[in-house]
């Protein structure tokens, strides 16, 4: 009795990961293993990039927050330093927001903790 094999389900397989690697270079979006090794690795990728991405934004809003600090004769550090002395709970998201387009309420958090 000949061997039974599903192949629409392979072919269906196959396809699936050829459509997910269409933009690609070269062998790697036609050329099935080489794509499916392409596809893996991409996948392991995006899963680092997702944990390095929450530190870049915080590494961004460091700088931005060190930059208009400066404006204002401080560091980074001792601004944060006033705050977490003044007891204003503030993190850096918002903090960065506020000195990129709201300037006016970024200098007066910084005269309130440059007053205690």
């Amino acid at each position: 009795m000949p061997r039974s094999v599903n192949h629409v389900a392979s072919r269906a397989r196959r396809k699936k990961i050829l459509k997910l690697t269409r933009g690609y270079f070269g062998c790697r979006r036609n050329v099935w293993t080489v794509a499916k090794n392409t596809w893996e690795k991409g996948l392991t990728y995006a899963y680092r990039d997702r944990k390095d991405k929450k530190g870049n934004f915080r590494a961004l809003w460091i700088q931005r927050i060190n930059a208009a600090a400066r404006l204002h004769d401080l560091s980074y550090s001792k601004l944060m330093g006033l705050l977490h002395k003044a007891g204003i709970e503030i993190n850096r998201k918002v903090l960065a927001d506020l000195a990129l387009n709201n300037p006016e309420a970024f200098k007066a958090i910084v005269d309130k903790v440059k007053g205690c």
